[in-house]
């Protein structure tokens, strides 16, 4: 047992001499601090934005190193309930940069390094700042869209270390972009994806971006830095020294596909064809009230979910005007043999809803996606047709 003991001890001891000795390195003049910039790529939604994070390089020190703030862990504690909640963990983690970059080859990633033009001192404050945010009690951060990322928190390291001495020109940012127009320039090869940002994220992204908040783009980060200067004593320097491009990815975009537009309008011919044969033969066909008002009574339960259940930025979401959890009690009342009155002047009012929302859809503060419009359209008839025969049924009654 002592012998355990003293076994456990010394690497104890080892571990702790380690981290000590890792803190107190002193870069060599010959230390490099370089931004990483990855290219976005289409094989998944997350990657579709780009990524970026930071590399120490100190040859003298044999210090080749990737900081990097993009890191989860699925095996973190309850970690679908913290997604689901917006709670999520990301963390700074920290590799070997050729294991980094063998990956990054591997996955055909474009990607650019930018020395930043900054004196030892400078390098030295960012290195430290870099290693105690590494440490597992400082490592852990709650990841937001838009405003806590691993694109915002490279820029607040500089910020932190470098102070006033970085000045941005932010000529590069245009003043009628919102924080949804620019997830939507990555998104054009992701129509899914983009609609689902559009339905579940609320009328929070659609606020303006500034120049400052356009960082939390990789690709914005590094035409900030690039555009950026560094105040050295008396002089003004470009704030990049030297920039390389590393790999230029063979990937193609990804073209057609079946998109959501055409999905919708595919329902709304669906739903004016069941309506016609509806009036025709006197057919209810209460399947596609189901599916229309089911759907999207239930949509709109977990819309009111992420909004008042979750952190995420999907509070003043707009889309509840169509996505209505009212629906799923119109439909429970619709499905009985005995109707209330009041359920003919719901699906009226529901219906005039719709009709209200496609003609003032510009003037709202969120942006509707365009492809939800035959959708909307589709609610609108099969709601004032159900209102139509509902009135007729109970007038005969």
């Amino acid at each position: 047992m002592s012998l355990q003991r003293s076994f456990i001890s010394f690497f104890l001891a080892l571990f702790f001499w380690c981290e000590t000795a890792h803190s107190q390195i002193r870069l060599s003049d010959q230390a490099e601090i370089i931004v990483l910039i990855l290219d976005p790529t289409q094989v998944e939604l997350y990657s579709a934005f780009g990524h970026s994070a930071f590399r120490i390089s100190d040859p003298i020190n044999r210090i080749d190193m990737v900081f990097n703030y993009g890191i989860f862990d699925f095996d973190q504690p309850n970690f679908y309930l913290n997604f689901t909640k917006g709670k999520l963990y990301y963390k700074l983690g920290t590799g070997n940069y050729e294991a980094y970059k063998r990956y990054y080859l591997r996955e055909d990633r474009s990607w650019r390094e930018h020395a930043l033009n900054i004196g030892q001192e400078d390098k030295q404050a960012i290195f430290d700042f870099l290693i105690n945010n590494a440490k597992p009690e400082n490592a852990n951060y709650y990841y937001n869209y838009c405003y806590d990322n691993c694109a915002t928190r490279m820029r607040d390291v500089l910020d932190l270390t470098l102070g006033d001495k970085i000045k941005y020109d932010y000529t590069y940012a245009s003043d009628s972009m919102s924080f949804r127009d620019l997830m939507d320039k990555y998104l054009t090869y992701q129509p899914w994806g983009d609609l689902g940002i559009d339905i579940c994220l609320g009328s929070q992204i659609d606020q303006r971006a500034s120049g400052f908040d356009y960082q939390y783009m990789p690709l914005y980060l590094e035409e900030a830095l690039l555009a950026a200067t560094l105040q050295t004593d008396s002089l003004t320097v470009p704030a990049i020294a030297t920039s390389a491009t590393m790999n230029v990815s063979s990937e193609q975009p990804l073209g057609g596909g079946f998109k959501p537009s055409h999905l919708f309008v595919i329902v709304f011919f669906v739903v004016g064809l069941i309506i016609h044969r509806g009036l025709k033969y006197q057919v209810n066909y209460r399947f596609i009230d189901v599916i229309l008002f089911g759907v999207t009574g239930l949509l709109g339960c977990f819309l009111l979910f992420l909004w008042f259940g979750t952190d995420h930025l999907s509070k003043y979401n707009y889309n509840l005007l169509w996505a209505m959890p009212l629906n799923l009690i119109g439909l429970f009342y619709l499905l009985k043999n005995s109707k209330p009155d009041w359920l003919s002047l719901y699906f009226q009012v529901f219906g005039g809803l719709q009709v209200l929302l496609i003609i003032f859809r510009e003037l709202l503060p969120q942006v509707i996606h365009f492809a939800l419009i035959p959708l909307v359209l589709a609610l609108a008839i099969r709601s004032f047709y159900l209102a139509y025969s509902l009135k007729k049924e109970n007038t005969s009654d």
